[in-house]
């Protein structure tokens, strides 16, 4: 994996260890190969290195037989040519073999070129080994490149400049070969840093909605409790008062009603601590009953005076719901409306209610914004809740844009009664 790091890599025992990776160790390529992602940029970018690798060979190849003419020793450009030149084809790949193979052509080439050439390398070979090390800093760690440096400096260009190349022009080349890697290690750095940013970012996008879905189970299970603990205190209600309403009871009944009315308490107190440990500390027990379909008229009024125009549609003969089914349709519809109010303001919304024979069925559908919805609402989570609701239920639920261009929500709440 490509690591740019920025701890202590110039002490003199990194710098041992970069050469000794840059030398030694095996010539794994980067995690990514070293062209752009997309593959309308990745397909010519692959085109034009391999032009320029055909275009540098050839002139690697050329300006020696040019200087040789017929010499016997013109044979060797051809094998130097290939050796400095011709890696730069797998180099995004594997950029540190490609530097490796051509480092040594280019050492080759010092005897074989020098005293008959202002330097022993051929220009096109030097831009070609240019893009390799351009390569190596983009590619590989920060102290294998800090290596690769050292390397090129002491095991090419000093052996050159002990020949006939000039010590000033040799001061120049390494000069280059620092600009090369820097460059190449600071893109590379900042290509680690973003592919970095983007997998945190993912991961706080899973976590978000992760901990959306948490919360929303949480609120859910209070909401429950609260639905569960009032006909659990009906019944230990009816199970006290029973002895004193049927006179003459047996014992054997007395006794079953007390049973009854202990094991409605117990689940009760049961029930209230272990949802108790979901509520927050600043969060009380819900002192009013939940709410349902019948405070329906009341959700859409407040959603009218918030600028949208509602209309409600009830298909079918009303017939007495579930708790929980009363509550989630209420939670669906009123879910809806404020997204509605927030992503849709001033749309038209239809709301309908459809008792079919074995679900309740709600929808809830806008016609699009009619003024600019305001971008400081945020988003929330939501449809995150409505189907956590509907899940819990073993219902189905759907949210998707509609031919009309604005909104539709659907839920299926199954009754479920036999």
């Amino acid at each position: 994996m490509n690591v740019h790091s920025h701890s202590a890599a110039h002490t003199p025992m990194a710098v041992v260890k970069g050469v000794r990776n840059a030398v030694l160790s095996p010539p794994g390529g980067p995690h990514r190969l070293l062209l752009p992602r997309p593959l309308w940029l990745r397909i010519p970018i692959g085109l034009i290195l391999l032009a320029m690798t055909i275009g540098f060979t050839g002139g690697t190849i050329a300006i020696p037989l040019n200087v040789y003419k017929s010499e016997p020793t013109a044979s060797a450009a051809w094998f130097l040519g290939l050796a400095q030149v011709l890696p730069l084809l797998f180099a995004p790949r594997w950029p540190l073999m490609a530097w490796r193979i051509s480092a040594l052509g280019f050492l080759a080439g010092v005897p074989v070129m020098d005293g008959r050439y202002f330097w022993p390398w051929p220009v096109t070979a030097w831009l070609a080994f240019m893009l390799m090390l351009f390569m190596v800093g983009v590619g590989c760690e920060r102290q294998t490149t800090i290596g690769v440096g050292v390397v090129t400096i002491a095991g090419v260009i000093v052996p050159g400049a002990l020949g006939s190349m000039p010590g000033w022009f040799g001061l120049i080349l390494a000069g280059l070969v620092i600009m090369a890697l820097a460059f190449g290690d600071a893109i590379g750095g900042r290509s680690a840093a973003e592919q970095s940013l983007r997998e945190q970012e993912a991961l706080r996008r899973q976590d978000l909605a992760r901990a959306a879905v948490l919360e929303e189970r949480a609120r859910i299970a209070r909401e429950l409790h609260d639905v569960v603990a009032h006909h659990m205190s009906v019944i230990a209600m009816q199970a006290e008062a029973a002895p004193y309403k049927i006179p003459d009871l047996p014992d054997a009944a007395r006794q079953t009603f007390g049973v009854v009315r202990d094991a409605a308490r117990d689940a009760l107190t049961e029930t209230r601590r272990v949802v108790g440990l979901l509520r927050s500390d600043d969060e009380g027990a819900e002192r009013a009953p939940q709410p349902g379909l019948n405070l329906l008229e009341e959700l859409l009024a407040g959603a009218r005076r918030s600028g949208l125009s509602v209309e409600l549609a009830i298909v079918g003969v009303p017939r007495e719901v579930s708790a929980g089914v009363d509550l989630s349709a209420y939670r669906i519809v009123q879910e809806s409306l404020s997204n509605a109010s927030r992503y849709a303001p001033g749309s038209r919304v239809l709301v309908e209610i459809r008792y079919a024979r074995d679900a309740l069925q709600v929808t809830i559908t806008d016609d699009g914004a009619r003024t600019t919805p305001d971008d400081s609402q945020g988003g929330g989570h939501g449809l995150v809740g409505m189907h956590e609701r509907v899940t819990m239920l073993g219902g189905v639920l759907t949210a998707a844009t509609h031919e009309g261009g604005g909104w539709q929500v659907a839920a299926e709440l199954p009754y479920g009664e036999d």
